[in-house]
């Protein structure tokens, strides 16, 4: 009786959760904004990006926006990017670039860069992507702006990956998908705590106040999520997912390079606000038992109460979570959505106990 005593309480700590991101699930289709016509510089970061530059440069050109400047950074690209970017440059004068050299100091640090980038930008609010990103319409930037207020200094976008074939990919979206509907109902609940560089808004004047990068300069990552969790709160916070609103990148096509870069977003979270932390280890922890209970259950159970057990469970999932894919246009994804979940808990296990082991700093 204690095992179903345990899994009936593991699956209503689930549900909750549940209800804390149908927060997002439920909300009503984006409302159109009367347009503004705030100038915003929009700041793409680039390392080594000279082929997806020449593609995307001209989308970002061909934003319905009036009034807005595009600073390039160039991060001490070792292929052609700075040619490139000075190429556009030449024809454009609302394009201006930022050229990184390597300081030893601050090598590899995407931070620095874009630091630079902040102080060259002539506009108070902002937008950031990077240079592998596409805006997925002439409407980006136009959605992801409308949205600042006097109040409203932080906006979270949505930043997807293309859609195509295999395993790999499903579970790359299925992440995305689950962290940005994470970010976006925690920010309706009143408690925001992240964002993703690929998509996001915020203004100099909260970058100032609150000293930039500088309280976490030292930390490889996080020039996104670290910085948000330091200085968004429930009053200063928007999102914005119209469709045309989000960007797309190139996802990984291996896993082994997919796994670098999850363990360095990982590595990061531990770096967030007590609360924070808390709220998101528990969803996790309380996820894998789920899983690893209903397993004892039907073996140690008669397998009526756990199957009714596992099936409500899931129904509520599935109702939050397609309601949500279909906002963010990843509705191909619900049919999969307990065997991706079962697999990015194993990965993110094995992450976790490899970012634990002991290694020495590195910036490379």
């Amino acid at each position: 009786m204690v095992l179903l005593y345990l899994f009936a309480f593991v699956v209503l700590i689930n549900c909750c959760y549940f209800l804390l991101l149908s927060k997002f699930s439920f909300l009503p289709n984006p409302q159109k904004i009367k347009k503004k016509n705030f100038p915003v510089s929009v700041i793409i970061y680039a390392k080594n990006e000279a082929d997806n530059l020449k593609e995307y440069i001209p989308l970002w050109l061909n934003q319905k926006y009036s009034d807005y400047e595009i600073i390039l950074i160039n991060d001490a690209s070792y292929d052609n990017t700075l040619e490139v970017l000075e190429s556009f440059e030449k024809e454009n004068s609302n394009i201006k670039i930022v050229n990184v050299e390597n300081i030893e100091t601050f090598w590899g640090s995407k931070k620095y860069a874009l630091t630079l980038g902040i102080k060259k930008a002539k506009h108070q609010r902002m937008v950031f992507s990077d240079a592998d990103c596409k805006p997925a319409s002439p409407y980006w930037l136009q959605k992801m702006a409308e949205n600042f207020t006097v109040n409203k200094q932080v906006i979270l976008g949505y930043g997807a990956y293309n859609k195509i074939s295999g395993l790999l990919n499903k579970l790359i979206r299925f992440e995305t998908f689950m962290t940005a509907l994470q970010y976006f109902s925690y920010a309706k609940a009143g408690f925001p705590y992240m964002g993703v560089g690929r998509n996001l808004g915020y203004t100099s004047k909260i970058y100032y106040d609150n000293s930039g990068f500088f309280s976490h300069i030292k930390i490889q990552s996080g020039d996104d999520d670290l910085f948000i969790n330091q200085v968004v709160t429930k009053n200063n916070t928007a999102i914005c997912y119209a469709k045309n609103s989000f960007t797309y990148s190139k996802p990984k096509l291996s896993f082994k390079k997919w796994i670098k870069q999850k363990k360095q977003r990982i590595s990061t979270t531990k770096y967030y606000k007590l609360n924070h932390r808390i709220l998101l280890e528990s969803y996790f922890i309380f996820q894998m038992l789920f899983w690893l209970l209903s397993l004892l259950a039907f073996i140690f159970l008669d397998w009526k109460i756990p199957l009714a057990l596992i099936t409500f469970r899931l129904l509520i999932q599935f109702i939050v979570l397609y309601k949500a894919m279909k906002k963010l246009d990843e509705k191909d994804l619900i049919y999969w959505f307990p065997f991706l979940e079962i697999i990015l808990i194993i990965f993110q296990c094995s992450i976790f106990i490899s970012n634990s082991l002991p290694k020495t700093a590195s910036w490379k």
